[in-house]
């Protein structure tokens, strides 16, 4: 059936995260699955992607609508018949571009491809009452017409009274996120960051100054027809503002003209502000976007090491340094709390430490589809316990007057501005030179704190 193959593979990554699959890992896989003339290209393939991650992020507002729908609750529903109806309704929710019919014939022929045939009445039973309901409360349906932009997709349910149920429902979240983002910011704010959370993250670019210019990657873009814009305030920042499709193919990838890299990631390193013959640490630093800028910011001309527990992540690391062109990076196998231990030598040495410290990734909730439903606050004890001793161990290798950043992808004070005190508090000989915090919405979400050491 046309279109079954793309709803296919989202269904197939939907049962693997259930099954403990990262997102990312579970789309990976199942493309690879459909390999030569059977690959999903295109708009098959953008449309799996969107429906799987989709699904995914949107899940407690997916299962909202089942418990308001079904006869039997979403969590006591088969699960195989759970994530065929989860794609329809994300489709009849959010998929405005996706006619009403199509969205629910598919997932009738979904369930039969599964191995549902006898409840597909079910979920065109289902699919069907959601339209209705959604028709008396809010006029036209979901995707019934046109590119317009389908109503809010919690129409049709009744919402809590207390503001961070309501927040949790409308925005998908766990309860005690929609907790804490009410606690930190003011309402306003906090609805802008929780919709960030369910966005598509921009796709943004980082110059090579020591291949190209900004400007001349711009126009040999365009010829190959990606539009691209410079980001406000970096001088190699680029954001692709068109469809771009397999980026290694585009112009200057393979001459290492450039790397993909969000804006906040590419503003840490600008903070970190590397000069040309320092010695560097980058601690944790695969898969090392930061690392190659750090290197491209000193021309090439430094000593940067990049360390990480990871083989297998350095080795991108590796592999994009050869690709742009990069010399002065060392990659190192090593647990960074056991560096002052492991390299004695390295007491003192460094002119500046990047410390991108394992962290919740509570800013990146828009890049991975299903982090929220992995995070909870328990998790957060044992990261801001690491992250403290982190600190300690590296604090040692930066020499006198040596900069350090602290930075990570969350927006939870714990993570960042209540360690950075705590830090401070246990060393006021340290400098405190700047910090700051940027929420989801331009980029994803950063914390990072400049600090001098005395």
């Amino acid at each position: 059936m046309v279109g079954l193959a793309p709803r296919l593979l989202a269904w197939q990554v939907l049962q693997a995260v259930a099954g403990g699959t990262y997102a990312d890992v579970a789309l990976e896989r199942a493309l690879a699955r459909h390999p030569g003339r059977a690959a999903l290209q295109g708009a098959d393939r953008a449309l799996a992607t969107e429906l799987a991650y989709g699904a995914i992020r949107q899940q407690a507002l997916l299962d909202a609508w089942l418990d308001a729908l079904g006869k039997v609750p979403a969590a006591r529903q088969p699960p195989k018949l759970r994530w065929v109806l989860q794609i329809g309704l994300y489709q009849l929710l959010f998929c405005g571009r996706i006619p009403a019919a199509a969205a629910v014939t598919t997932a009738v022929e979904l369930a039969k491809k599964v191995g549902l045939t006898r409840l597909a009445p079910v979920v065109n039973g289902v699919l069907r009452q959601a339209l209705r309901r959604r028709e008396v409360l809010g006029g036209d349906a979901a995707g019934l017409s046109g590119p317009s932009e389908p109503p809010a997709p919690w129409l049709g349910l009744e919402l809590a009274e207390d503001p961070a149920a309501a927040l949790a429902l409308r925005r998908s979240l766990p309860l005690w996120l929609a907790q804490a983002l009410l606690a930190w910011l003011p309402v306003e704010q906090a609805e802008a960051v929780a919709a960030a959370c369910n966005a598509s993250p921009p796709l943004d670019w980082r110059c090579n100054p020591l291949r190209t210019t900004r400007p001349a990657l711009v126009e040999a873009l365009a010829v190959a027809g990606v539009e691209a814009a410079a980001i406000d305030g970096l001088a190699e920042g680029l954001t692709i503002t068109g469809r771009s499709g397999d980026m290694r193919q585009l112009p200057g990838y393979a001459e290492g003209h450039w790397s993909v890299q969000d804006r906040s990631a590419q503003r840490v390193v600008t903070l970190l502000d590397p000069q040309p013959g320092e010695c560097i640490l980058d601690a944790c630093a695969a898969p090392g976007g930061k690392s190659t800028q750090i290197a491209e910011l000193q021309g090439d001309r430094g000593e940067v090491w990049a360390v990480d527990r990871s083989e297998s992540r350095l080795q991108r690391l590796r592999a994009n340094a050869e690709r742009l062109g990069l010399r002065s990076l060392h990659p190192l196998v090593a647990d960074a709390l056991t560096l002052a231990s492991l390299r004695p030598e390295w007491l003192g040495r460094f002119d500046r430490i990047l410390l991108d410290a394992p962290c919740s990734g509570l800013g990146t909730l828009g890049r991975h589809a299903d982090a929220r439903w992995r995070i909870s606050p328990e998790a957060i004890d044992g990261l801001v316990e690491l992250q403290g001793q982190l600190l300690e161990a590296l604090a040692p290798l930066l020499r006198p007057g040596g900069v350090l950043v602290y930075a990570t992808c969350t927006v939870h004070p714990r993570e960042n501005q209540e360690l950075l005190a705590e830090f401070l508090l246990q060393h006021p000989q340290w400098c405190l030179q700047e910090q700051w915090q940027r929420w989801p919405g331009d980029g994803d979400g950063f914390f990072a704190a400049r600090l001098q050491a005395p």
